[in-house]
């Protein structure tokens, strides 16, 4: 279960560490090398809730298999890759591999507690949340160490032996489900919706363009995503089984509030690791390694709050402080410079440890008490969607702030966007009067 889901985030953070050498060896320019975040998360977003509806009906262990052959797959195309298009696509099959690492481990959490009827999993979801963080801390170092010790390309070869790993640990120890459908093979398709899942994907898909383009002339991609939005909406509500049921969803506005929680958290989360990394190296000029090591005590220090805090009941004084230590951190970006010591990039990255270590926490176990346990898996991959989504906003936001090169002044300017979603965030939660009562 913790390899599954530590999957896709050593993907995220030793990519980080990796875009400007990308960039030296293609020729391309910030704005172009922010695809190979942006895809990932694409895919992953389209593909979050489409595993996680698959694993709700013929259970974990097929798909996790499954996964782990894409993630080996896309280490070996691009480890071998001749081109940054080729790169974005392996990019774009590690999203759809690491897909059921994190649903997976939801459900099999849902389903062990409705087998034992001890539904205490909170030492078991600090344990998740620790291990995705402790792969956070790991990942920077990492990418900087195995870009020094044979360049970026190791960074995609990693993904060889963890997958390998991921294959014969998930079918030696993951429990054997059957589950027979009503209709067969066609009942199976029917009860996927497909129509659903691309309209799902088309409205992120044009959004996504949307947002890496932001001008009037771009105007027709986001009609296009409204228009999908529309279509996909219509659909849900009148099929009856439904990719995403927006009826029940729509109906849990606590859930709802979480989604949206997660979305505006992570924009400032992977807006500082894509963003604070790329200007570390060329906007104070650092090298990969070090880059890499400024991002360790964020990660560090997130591990020790998630432990500390992982266990205590309630989740809003979590939220509420990780709210408040964003907001701080983010302000204080606005204070660096080209000059600027490295001991001030350390204590920047610590502060960001606090909020990093409440917020993945308190969400995660927000989402195990509001979801409906026939749906955990959906559900689950629908947070990890709203991350992802924070995600291509947060890389929207950096290839526009930074173009061409990743300097002080667009720093400055991505800090101003990271500020405004931390105080959203903080809003959000302030006024959610059902966390009052969210035990976890």
């Amino acid at each position: 279960m913790i390899l599954g889901s530590v999957l896709n985030p050593v993907n995220s953070t030793v990519i980080a560490v990796a875009l400007i050498p990308i960039g030296a060896a293609f020729g391309a320019p910030p704005s172009e090398t922010a695809w190979l975040v942006s895809a990932l998360y694409l895919a992953t977003a389209i593909g979050q809730p489409v595993v996680g509806r698959l694993i709700d009906l013929f259970g974990p262990r097929r798909l996790f298999l499954i996964g782990a052959v894409l993630v080996g797959a896309a280490g070996i195309i691009g480890m071998l890759a001749p081109g940054l298009g080729v790169l974005i696509g392996a990019r774009v099959l590690l999203g759809f591999g690491t897909c059921a690492g994190y649903p997976a481990a939801m459900s099999l959490l849902r389903r062990e507690a409705d087998r034992t009827g001890n539904d205490s999993p909170g030492g078991v979801l600090t344990l998740l949340a620790v291990a995705n963080q402790t792969i956070a801390v790991i990942g920077p170092a990492l990418g900087g160490l195995l870009i020094g010790a044979g360049g970026w390309r190791t960074t995609f070869a990693l993904n060889i032996p963890l997958a390998a790993a991921a294959l014969v640990l998930g079918a030696l120890r993951l429990p054997k489900t059957s589950h027979t459908l009503p209709g067969g093979r066609k009942g199976a398709v029917a009860r996927l919706d497909l129509p659903g899942i691309g309209l799902f994907a088309a409205m992120l898909v044009t959004l996504l363009l949307f947002l890496m383009n932001l001008s009037v002339e771009s105007l027709y991609l986001l009609a296009m995503s409204v228009l999908a939005a529309v279509a996909f909406a219509r659909r849900e509500l009148h099929v009856d089984e439904p990719f995403i049921d927006l009826r029940v969803l729509g109906g849990n506005a606590p859930l709802l509030a979480t989604y949206g929680r997660s979305l505006v958290a992570y924009i400032v989360s992977y807006a500082f690791l894509y963003g604070f990394t790329q200007w570390a190296e060329e906007g104070r000029g650092l090298s990969a390694s070090e880059a890499g090591l400024v991002q360790l005590p964020m990660f560090a220090l997130a591990i020790v709050v998630s432990t500390l805090t992982g266990r205590r009941k309630g989740v809003r004084g979590k939220l509420v402080v990780g709210a408040v230590g964003q907001i701080v951190a983010c302000v204080l970006l606005l204070s660096l410079h080209g000059n600027s010591p490295v001991w001030m990039l350390f204590a920047v990255a610590l502060l960001f440890g606090v909020p990093q270590g409440l917020n993945s926490l308190a969400l995660q176990n927000s989402l195990y008490r509001q979801a409906d346990p026939e749906r955990m898996g959906a559900s689950s991959g629908l947070l990890r969607t709203s991350a992802y989504m924070g995600s291509m906003v947060a890389s929207a936001a950096s290839a526009r702030a930074f173009g061409q090169h990743a300097g002080t002044g667009g720093m400055h300017e991505l800090a101003w966007v990271m500020t405004g979603a931390a105080v959203l965030y903080l809003l959000s939660t302030v006024v959610d009067r059902s966390l009052y009562s969210l035990t976890a």
